[in-house]
């Protein structure tokens, strides 16, 4: 039973190689080649789901563990069954048994919800929600259907207001993670459209918010946004042809929805918005980026054409996920010359796993070998760092942001951390200057820079309090 099996065994392995496919993100490669190149793979396709069905039964093994695992399923098996509904391979008998099995887990995802509810609360809940209001709707026909509809919706609407914040940024502090929350809202928003599902306006203007949000810090050769937070790789609908890291896509879908627009020029990154409107290429109307801040989450922009910094300064009301607190990235014409490291992978050596989640995988400072925070379990963090004060203040020849944060409260309470950027306008140039308040251990400022910074003609020069030059470590 699913209940007796440890999801954290290293013995075992890493369980999301298990998830992964069980996921059936992979159907839309598939759907999108029939559809592109007029091909029929429903037989694959739909082999694929009864073949799962048939090696895991319900409630049994490491693929039930996960409501949010069942519910990404759902949600792609659902898709596909759509797109196939009139193939001769969607037999009556295989329906049948796909339509079973999905009453099955739906039953397994509302008898369990009140642990992503009450304990997660974070994309796992919306990922949930969305799947009983989907099962919901799609099949009407089960007992439970009008109550799984309601329920899901109503807490649609909740978990929007509570997990994105007032400016657009997202309670767990990921970039990846709010684009997967992002599209979740965006298939809840079509389906809802076309079953007279209507959800309100204040939820469609805290989407818009996001959207504004992520638009803002993105990159605009690439579609990229910073590497920033938690990253497992999470895409559950790859409905394109871009890049992991382009966030155009999902972005566009959802604009095009709560705005009849576009928010970028035609390209590849319009096909998730055939797919949920059955448009293409609509009127363009772009998001203006600018210098500016999100004081909620804790974010700051400098803007300049062709270059941009993001700092990150923020206080932690909700759990934070990384020991990056006045982290700098910084972008020169689509390249990210100062990056955030990522995550690499959740299930990894505790080496690893404290670097990559970890004060050394951020352009920040760290005192001796500490982290700005104490570790806890395997995604907690004691002693959150709070910021004090922050600004960003545009001058004719340069943009600054000051910032200051508590930090380091394990080593000592009263250590602080004011950093100062400045990015000038004309220049390829900038200045980053940090105190450190109440110290007297050794402190190193890190620089995480891209492969070809050297070769390209960067350099990194730094001075301390006397005015003496430090040589890098690099």
């Amino acid at each position: 039973h699913w209940t007796e099996i440890e999801t954290l065994d290293p013995d075992a392995g890493d369980i999301k190689y298990v998830w992964e496919k069980s996921r059936f993100s992979f159907l839309y490669t598939i759907i999108r080649y029939d559809y592109h190149f007029k091909q029929d793979q429903s037989e694959f396709a739909l082999s694929e789901i009864i073949s799962w069905i048939d090696s895991n039964p319900l409630n049994m093994g490491p693929n039930y563990t996960c409501s949010q695992e069942l519910s990404i399923r759902m949600l792609n098996w659902i898709f596909a069954l759509y797109y196939y509904k009139n193939s001769p391979n969607l037999t009556e008998e295989r329906f049948e048994k796909i339509l079973t099995s999905i009453y099955g887990q739906a039953q397994h995802v509302d008898k369990n919800l009140n642990f992503s509810l009450n304990t997660v609360r974070n994309n796992h809940a919306i990922t949930e929600c969305l799947l009983l209001f989907t099962v919901g709707i799609v099949f009407p026909f089960f007992e439970e259907s009008k109550n799984w509809k309601d329920k899901g919706k109503h807490h649609l609407e909740q978990e929007g207001f509570y997990q994105i914040y007032d400016d657009g940024s997202y309670l767990q502090f990921s970039m990846n993670y709010e684009r997967v929350v992002i599209q979740l809202y965006t298939w809840a928003l079509y389906l809802g459209k076309v079953n007279k599902e209507s959800f309100s306006t204040g939820l469609k203007e805290r989407l818009n918010r996001a959207i504004t949000f992520m638009n803002q810090c993105q990159d605009e050769f690439t579609g990229r946004l910073p590497n920033y937070g938690a990253n497992d790789g999470a895409l559950f609908f790859p409905l394109n042809s871009c890049s992991f890291r382009n966030y155009k896509p999902q972005l566009n879908a959802l604009y095009y929805f709560l705005s009849g627009r576009s928010l970028y020029g035609a390209g590849t990154w319009d096909e998730d918005m055939f797919w949920f409107s059955g448009k293409i290429n609509g009127e363009r109307l772009p998001i203006n980026r600018k210098t500016r801040s999100f004081e909620t989450g804790g974010y700051h922009l400098l803007r300049d054409p062709e270059k941009f910094s993001f700092i990150r300064c923020g206080n932690h009301s909700d759990r934070p996920s990384q020991a990056d607190n006045l982290h700098l990235d910084i972008w020169l014409k689509g390249v990210n010359i100062l990056r955030d490291c990522g995550s690499y992978r959740y299930n990894t050596t505790p080496e690893d796993a404290k670097f990559f989640m970890g004060t050394s995988s951020h352009n920040t400072v760290m005192i001796d070998e500490y982290d700005q925070m104490e570790k806890g379990g395997r995604f907690l963090w004691y002693y959150w760092t709070q910021a004090i004060e922050s600004k960003v203040e545009t001058h004719l020849d340069f943009h600054i942001f000051t910032g200051k944060i508590h930090a380091f409260k394990h080593v000592k309470r009263n250590i602080y951390h004011t950093r100062t950027v400045k990015q000038f306008k004309r220049e390829m140039k900038w200045e980053i200057k940090d105190v450190i308040e109440n110290n007297k251990l050794p402190l190193k400022q890190i620089w995480n820079i891209y492969p070809e910074f050297f070769k390209e003609g960067f350099e990194i020069t730094c001075k301390d309090k006397a005015g003496n030059t430090l040589e890098p470590i690099i």
